[in-house]
């Protein structure tokens, strides 16, 4: 049954709200992935802070043209697609996608069409080596272990003195008796 303008004015509010507080967005094409599969991919990003949203392209088009991203035309996408809103890590949309292309048994079920980062549309490859990256939790991890090594060596450092002199005394004391 097709859906009223008042329907289509809400999707589109609700679409735009989504576009505004993401951010960034990644377009799926999903075919012949069943109901089980989609909760899946649901849950998935529900874990990452992220949504998986899926509407009429033609109503996306319009959604995306309010919010002036150069060089996205939603239309142009064969097939069904889906969006994927991120809202905390920038990362975390394309990672949780590929995370779960990359456990189904037939991986062309989901393929990445595109994305937004940072006002930009940016074509499928770039979104494959944004899955690539590691997510921000990762990355926060290596710096603090960077900027610690120099500092526990210096205590490691410090305490096999200590442990030498502590040898000394001891021989010292030793050789006294």
């Amino acid at each position: 049954m097709p859906k009223s303008r008042e329907q289509k004015q809400e999707i589109l509010r609700d679409l735009s709200h989504r576009i505004e507080k993401s951010k960034s967005v990644v377009f799926m094409k999903f075919s012949r992935l069943g109901v089980r599969e989609n909760e899946e991919l649901r849950k998935e990003l529900k874990k990452e802070e992220g949504e998986y949203y899926v509407a009429k392209k033609t109503l996306m088009d319009l959604a995306f043209k309010d919010s002036k991203i150069d060089g996205l035309d939603v239309k142009s996408f064969d097939g069904q697609v889906a969006v994927v809103f991120g809202y905390q890590d920038e990362v975390a949309p394309a990672k949780a996608v590929d995370s779960f292309r990359n456990k189904l048994e037939e991986k062309d079920k989901v393929e990445f069409l595109g994305g937004i980062l940072e006002n930009k549309f940016i074509d499928a490859g770039k979104v494959k080596e944004l899955a690539g990256l590691p997510s921000k939790q990762e990355l926060y991890a290596k710096v603090v272990g960077s900027m610690n090594a120099p500092v526990s060596g210096f205590v490691n450092a410090l305490a096999g003195n200590l442990k030498n002199l502590v040898y000394v005394l001891k021989a010292v004391g030793e050789s006294k008796q």
